[in-house]
């Protein structure tokens, strides 16, 4: 048994007495050497006290100060040692047990190569709060210690070990991505952990840029597993039970509710739906980063943004555009296009170039008119000049597709597996002149009408493709009533002569006899619709175009049969792409059974809902 003096925590060195450890065994050296020579009795002594839960601080300090001594000793043959020391609870410890842990980490990767991904391991391990165990009724529970006070220190110590190892390997960015692949929690975990697992990763990219793509790449793929598992109509529902049952607690205490009752009362900010509570959290951290990135010391920087950019534009390319029916995602890009028009226009060239060309898959093309017209349509910071930029980009390419269906010298038919992105356009079309078109006629009527005249709307519905036919029917009442409005053009013949047609009828994805119309086979995706996460939200609120009711609605005919409308909806499509039991999703992705299209989606109502 040793002795050993140590200082540590800047202790007064004349008024106190030195710290004494008390270890069994000798000092590394001799250990090592006689586990060389087959007597390992020590050696398994020193590990066992290495793994003391109780382990002091002058403890660890001794023995980092002899591991680095003899670190060129600890090959390959020392695996479990070495393990063993990684495992040391470092992190939270006094500035001195930090320093020297990062001084012996420094060490071993600079001298023994081969531990460099263990190394890497037990840092990633440290971003998100420790395990805890907690005993609820006689069972002991493992949770994460979400309350941790220490938690912002020790993520600092973890990122400054994280740095010294890239500093003395260069090559670490080629280990560290899988190993943070691997790490990431799973969806279910609380808010909170993935809150800081996600803040730590976006994090590391301050300092390691080169992998910052895959970073990204890696936190929007876990973001869209909880994005495309809590539907719009899941999160609504979620809020309005909560909402209720608030009010019928609010009515039952109103007489003796005091003030601290009220302050325990769950923030306004907290969704209910517990997986949009995490994507709501996730969010708010990935909408933080962008603006810290693309701001310094308050001001706008504009290479950093152009390099951002691309990296979200590559990660929307892989994984947002191919999947349908996501919420709330694809509102990173949203948010950071509004801090400069040309990041807008070249997000909007982007999309048009997909839409147009002919060699991508026709199932991306039609996603790409579904973003260019959401886009259009709900980005408030696009100016009408822009808007009109884009449209006459559209209408030209779709009276071009006309022209060679008419010079084909074939009868052109109604066939969306052959003229899919052609709808989609027209749809996209349709849909940002629903939005748009009071702007375009503020100020100048006259102009503005000439404008809508100059684009040749009339060929577009009554071409023997027949647009209307195919378009969700709330978009096509919607725009039929505005272009009658304005005499423009009239669709109600068209429409009326489509109605009298049966549209084709699909066999239920869910199997057995039941078949059903499908009113929405272009498989409409508007994926900027509403926003419906709180905390995040709030950021996105002011850039966002809501529905605006529209004026003289008895100019609109009436229908029979019709949905009943409902209170205080943001948009009129009224539900219409929110369901998802009948036919395959347009797009193809692994997302499987949360990417289903409508199968039953009736005209909308026609009683137009005021905007929140």
């Amino acid at each position: 048994m040793r002795t050993v003096n140590m200082d540590v925590d800047g202790r007064d060195f004349l008024n106190s007495p030195p710290v004494k450890t008390v270890r069994f065994g000798g000092s590394v050296a001799e250990t090592l050497a006689k586990h060389k020579q087959g007597d390992s009795s020590d050696y398994e002594l020193l590990k066992h006290q290495l793994a003391d839960p109780e382990i002091k601080d002058a403890q660890i300090i001794n023995w980092l100060q002899e591991f680095r001594s003899c670190v060129t000793q600890l090959n390959k043959d020392h695996e479990q040692l070495i393990y063993t020391i990684l495992r040391l609870p470092w992190v939270g410890r006094s500035q001195a047990v930090v320093e020297e842990y990062m001084a012996f980490l420094s060490n071993l990767v600079s001298a023994q190569t081969v531990y460099l991904c263990a190394c890497l391991k037990m840092v990633v391990s440290h971003f998100t709060p420790k395990r805890v165990t907690i005993c609820e009724g006689g069972v002991d529970i493992s949770d994460s210690d979400d309350e941790d006070e220490n938690l912002p220190k020790n993520f600092d110590q973890s990122h400054q070990a994280l740095q010294l190892i890239t500093r003395y390997v260069p090559s670490t960015s080629r280990f560290l991505m899988p190993i943070l692949q691997e790490n990431f929690p799973f969806i279910q975990k609380s808010s909170r952990t993935l809150e800081c697992y996600v803040h730590n990763l976006l994090r590391v990219t301050v300092y390691i840029p080169s992998i910052r793509r895959d970073v990204l790449e890696v936190i929007v793929g876990k973001m869209l597993k909880l994005d495309v598992s809590a539907s719009r109509s899941d999160i609504e529902e979620a809020e309005e039970n909560t909402g209720q049952s608030q009010e019928e607690q609010t009515e039952e205490g109103l007489f003796h509710m005091d003030e601290d009752v009220a302050a325990d009362q769950p923030s306004r900010t907290v969704m209910a739906h517990p997986v949009a509570e995490r994507l709501d959290v996730l969010m708010a951290v990935m909408i933080a980063y962008i603006k810290d990135v693309c701001h310094v010391s308050g001001s706008f920087h504009v290479d950093q943004t152009k390099e951002l950019y691309r990296d979200l534009l590559s990660v929307f390319d892989k994984l947002i555009l191919p999947t349908h029916a996501s919420c709330h995602v694809q509102y990173t890009l949203f948010y950071l296009c509004s801090f400069r028009l040309a990041l807008a226009e070249a997000f909007l060239d982007h999309l048009w170039k997909i839409l147009q060309n002919p060699s991508q898959p026709a199932v991306l093309r039609q996603a790409a008119a579904g973003y260019l017209g959401s886009f259009l349509a709900r980005a408030k910071f696009i100016p009408v000049l822009t808007v009109r930029a884009c449209l006459d980009l559209l209408l030209s390419w779709i009276h071009r597709y006309i022209d060679s269906q008419d010079s084909s010298g074939r009868q052109a038919c109604c066939d969306i597996s052959l003229h899919g992105p052609f709808y989609s356009a027209c749809q996209a079309v349709f849909y940002t002149l629903i939005f748009r078109h009071r702007v375009m006629l503020e100020g100048n009527m006259k102009k503005g009408l000439e404008y809508l005249q100059s684009l040749n709307l009339e060929r577009v519905v009554m071409c023997q493709l027949n647009p209307l036919k195919v378009c969700l029917p709330s978009v096509t009442n919607m725009f039929a009533a505005i272009t009658r409005k304005y005499q423009v053009v009239f669709c109600y013949t068209i429409i009326e002569r489509n109605n009298r047609h049966v549209l084709p009828v699909v066999r239920s994805s869910a199997g057995g006899d039941c078949v059903t119309t499908n009113t929405n086979p272009l498989d409409s995706f508007f994926p900027f619709d509403p926003y419906l996460l709180k905390r995040s939200g709030q950021l996105i609120e002011p850039l966002y175009q809501v529905w605006e009711e529209l004026a003289d609605t008895e100019l609109l005919p009436a229908k029979t049969g019709q949905q009943g409308s409902r209170e205080d909806e943001d948009d009129f499509l009224c539900g219409e792409t929110l369901k998802a039991d009948g036919i395959v999703g347009m797009t193809p992705s692994s997302y499987d059974s949360n990417l289903r299209s409508p199968s039953s989606v009736g005209s909308p109502p026609f009683g137009f809902q005021k905007a929140f």
